[in-house]
């Protein structure tokens, strides 16, 4: 291995990864594969009315923690365990949570990375990366802090106030950068 290039999806900086040698690449879920943009994008900034979302799995020891501090405390902050699945008009489903929030919450499980964090570009959502030692795709390139926000694992208390100290034209021209990004990185299939 000393000789080699590692291409990872789970690029923990604790974990091996080495700068300047490994490569760091993004982990996806393909959701319907008959139709792979079925449902992409979202609303526009200016009618994303939730705050934050995050909705998955409590695998790991970091998003139980984000579920016992957010879970069904603060009307801004959806956060919830495994959505259930929903049927009947104004229930939200969980690309129509992505699609109507500012901020989506990209937490660790059991790695460091999650395929919600392209999930999140894909429906023009800012990831709020909760990872403490992720390294981000092709971050050689990229620069991440344009259009994600990173919150280290301890500040999950202070997430409301970390996102709201976020001034709406910072914000807005961060969603601009992740539809961009967006657009720039969906294949024609």
């Amino acid at each position: 291995m000393a000789n080699c290039i590692r291409a990872l999806c789970n690029s923990d900086a604790k974990g091996g990864f080495v700068f300047g040698k490994d490569a760091a690449l993004p982990e996806t879920t393909v959701r319907t594969p008959q139709n792979l943009l079925r449902d992409l994008g979202g609303k526009p900034a200016s009618k994303r009315s939730i705050l934050a979302f995050f909705a998955g799995s409590m695998h790991g020891y970091l998003r139980p923690i984000l579920l016992q501090h957010w879970g069904n405390k603060d009307p801004d902050v959806k956060v919830f365990g495994k959505l259930p699945k929903v049927k009947g008009r104004g229930k939200m489903n969980y690309p129509q949570y992505m699609k109507s929030s500012k901020y989506c919450i990209c937490a660790k499980g059991f790695e460091v990375n999650s395929p919600r964090l392209v999930e999140a570009i894909f429906y023009e959502c800012v990831p709020v990366i909760i990872s403490d030692n992720f390294v981000p795709p092709f971050f050689e390139v990229l620069n991440w802090e344009s259009f994600a926000v990173f919150v280290l694992e301890k500040d999950i208390p202070n997430l409301k106030n970390i996102l709201l100290s976020i001034p709406e034209n910072k914000y807005r021209e961060m969603q601009m950068r992740v539809k961009e990004f967006f657009a720039a990185s969906v294949w024609n299939i």
